[in-house]
């Protein structure tokens, strides 16, 4: 599985553009992810946050985590413009019967599939190596263009999972 995001996310955004993900509870069917291009693509060209243009983008990832990107420098995103986009996160909840709100459902990759755990399931997944500190994570938490591009995507043992597994201990063995 390529996990190389670096060339569908716009170079022009400044690094330090703000970022959600958004992972839904499954994978979307290829009829889902084109119905929801238009409308993460009608959200992006339609964004104003206190009556400015927000210079944004939007994209389906991996077809289960959707992608919000604001460029701040020409103007900020908040507010009404935040609330703006949880209410486009919300419609697609609705529309395609998913969850896209749990933070307590963990992704990562195993053998090439994008896998969901529950956080109460980790221990039990690392005692019996379903994952381990090299297993792919997915970083929900990133806040930046920068970070999503370099710690979306990174080991277990790289994460703030380490500390939850002990994997971080194994490091230093």
């Amino acid at each position: 599985m390529n996990t190389d995001i670096r060339e569908h996310i716009p170079e022009d955004f400044d690094d330090n553009s703000k970022v959600w993900i958004y992972q839904s509870s499954r994978l979307f069917l290829m009829s889902e992810a084109f119905e929801m291009e238009d409308m993460l693509n009608n959200f992006v060209a339609t964004w104003k946050s206190h009556g400015d243009t927000v210079k944004g983008f939007a994209n389906l990832f991996f077809g289960q985590f959707i992608v919000l990107v604001a460029d701040e420098t020409q103007s900020g995103v908040s507010g009404c413009s935040t609330d703006s986009s949880v209410h486009l996160i919300k419609d697609i909840e609705k529309k395609f019967n998913v969850d896209l709100f749990n933070r307590q459902n963990l992704a990562f990759i195993i053998k090439d599939k994008v896998q969901l755990l529950p956080l109460s399931q980790l221990n039990y997944a690392a005692e019996n190596n379903f994952i381990d500190g090299d297993t792919l994570y997915f970083n929900n938490t990133v806040l930046t263009k920068k970070e999503l591009l370099e710690k979306w995507i990174v080991p277990v043992k790289e994460s703030w999972l380490s500390k939850k597994v002990g994997f971080n201990q194994q490091l230093h063995k």
